[in-house]
């Protein structure tokens, strides 16, 4: 295929389609201009695991797999609300304690009260959603800093949780559908069913969009790339899938466990889904355009003052979220449900993935791969039998590299003309 550009005097000289060594020259070129996505968290990955891999064998392990998904699909949920709001350039720093809220909510209704699991989650949900409205409202409409109306609901919610759970007490969550969502798998077909849908339905994406661009005679993506982008899905998701299918018990005889976490596809849901919202809708270009320059977005037409709440509703309602899952996985909810380094990690990994703090740039798969690294660092270092304090600094040092990398990158593109 070639594209022809049409002048006033008529067609002008066909240039050649794009080839996959422009391509790469082309992204290469981003590359230097500031533009390098999510690049430093797949590095940072690819080498982390490459260190405990060696280090420690046992890290490889299927089971140890799964427990990746498990231990961080929480901290991951919440970041991926916090996206949202860091798009704007505001900060929620009531996320976390935000997550316990919901997470006591749930567990009095379901436990104490006796409600059904579904009336629990969709209070615990309501829940978060009221806290974000709430939020929003005092940062947009009455015009405080994020920071402090945050940093107030850090201090507020702290004391509902401790409100809730009556100043210490310990609540159980034995409800079978609430614990099964971080601690109950798949069955093995199920697992690989879905892993081929979700191959299939990005096929189709691609291919639709490269024959619509190329219908229109628009500059595309070599062909070879866009089929070598399904091709690495289908692997890494075959991949995911056949080792979760592996047998993971220790003694086959009392128990069988193997077959995808059912968390794993709540998480990949959420994620297409916020992903269309904010890269295929009219409100995720406003998100952008409102982070991007605000005053330039109000002058266009833009609702700032309706973007911005909804940004801090989605993102409590994502903390709630997370809450239940916290709340599966430990079977439980505790006065410290949300609390320690839920905010710091959730925080952590959304930057770490490649959203800027500076507003404007960033997507929700960066809280995944953020979200995936801060995961791999507190297991490998655990299994390395690192104390919490070197998993502190650690952590720490990975982020303040992650923010580095991002004002300098950004530095880089304001530089080239290409902010």
């Amino acid at each position: 295929m070639s594209i022809t550009a049409v002048t006033k005097e008529g067609p002008a000289a066909v240039a050649p389609a794009p080839t996959i060594g422009s391509h790469l020259r082309d992204y290469w070129q981003r590359v230097r201009g500031g533009d390098i996505g999510a690049l430093p968290a797949v590095a940072g990955l690819l080498v982390l695991c490459t260190i405990f891999s060696i280090m420690r064998p046992s890290f490889l392990t299927a089971g140890n797999f799964a427990n990746l998904f498990t231990q961080g699909a929480a901290v991951t949920l919440i970041a991926m609300g916090l996206v949202f709001v860091l798009l704007l350039g505001e900060i929620d720093l009531s996320a976390g304690f935000a997550s316990g809220v919901c997470a006591a909510v749930l567990a009095n209704l379901v436990t104490v009260l006796g409600y059904p699991w579904y009336v629990a989650v969709l209070a615990a949900l309501l829940t978060g959603m009221v806290i974000g409205t709430t939020l929003g409202f005092l940062v947009a409409k009455v015009g405080i800093p994020s920071f402090v109306v945050t940093l107030a609901g850090f201090l507020a919610f702290q004391g509902v949780v401790l409100l809730l759970m009556k100043e210490g007490r310990n609540i159980s969550v034995r409800e079978p559908v609430v614990v099964a969502i971080v601690n109950r798998n798949m069955p093995v077909a199920l697992g690989w069913t879905l892993a081929a849908i979700a191959v299939a339905g990005f096929a189709v994406v691609q291919l639709l969009r490269y024959r619509s661009r190329a219908a229109r005679n628009l500059i595309n993506d070599p062909f070879p790339v866009v089929l070598g982008r399904i091709a690495a899905l289908a692997l890494v998701l075959g991949l995911a899938v056949y080792v979760l299918n592996l047998e993971r018990s220790l003694n086959v005889l009392i128990t069988s466990l193997k077959g995808v976490p059912i968390v794993v596809p709540i998480v990949a849901v959420l994620l297409v889904v916020l992903t269309f919202v904010l890269q295929r809708t009219s409100y995720g270009r406003h998100i952008y355009a409102v982070g991007g320059n605000r005053e330039a977005a109000r002058r266009a037409g833009i609702n700032v003052d309706r973007i911005r709440i909804s940004a801090f509703m989605i993102c409590s309602t994502m903390a709630a979220v997370g809450g239940i899952v916290a709340a599966s996985r430990a079977n439980s909810v505790d006065p410290n449900t949300g609390g320690s380094n839920v905010l710091l990690y959730a925080v952590g990994a959304a930057v770490i993935g490649g959203t800027s703090l500076f507003g404007g740039k960033g997507r929700v798969l960066d809280a995944v791969l953020g979200g995936a690294v801060v995961a791999v660092i507190d297991n490998g270092m655990g299994l390395m039998g690192y104390s919490s304090g070197v998993k502190y600094v650690v952590t720490g040092v990975v982020l303040l590299l992650a923010a580095s990398v991002d004002a300098l990158s950004r530095r880089r593109a304001s530089a080239t003309g290409n902010r």
